[in-house]
């Protein structure tokens, strides 16, 4: 899990990723971007019912991608930022080192890391 300061939970801020965020596509994953004025990156994870109508299902990705960033990503991530992180259907078939290079791929791609 992502310590709070790195979460992006509020609403309002959700909603302000989704209108005013640049977006940046990677095979099944996409990452919204808009600058905030705090020194620390937050991030949320989305995943539609779309993908699967199994909350467990949805939710073990959200986990894995969450713990992947926690370990590998977050302490090389620039400062200033939210973000969201929508997935997409093609992840179930993914193994653990083949989201991890996804997951650090999309964040280079942004320019995060």
């Amino acid at each position: 899990m992502l310590p709070a300061k790195y979460r992006l939970a509020k609403r309002k801020d959700i909603g302000r990723v989704m209108k005013r965020g640049r977006s940046f596509f990677v095979k099944d994953l996409t990452i919204r971007l808009v600058k905030n004025d705090l020194d620390n990156t937050r991030l949320t994870v989305v995943t539609s019912i779309k993908i699967s109508k199994k909350a467990v299902d949805r939710n073990r990705i959200k986990r894995q991608i969450r713990e992947i960033i926690r370990k590998e990503i977050l302490s090389d991530i620039k400062p200033g930022f939210d973000g969201l992180i929508n997935t997409r259907k093609g992840l179930f078939e993914l193994s653990h080192d083949e989201l991890k290079k996804l997951i650090i791929g999309l964040f280079k791609k942004s320019r995060l890391i």
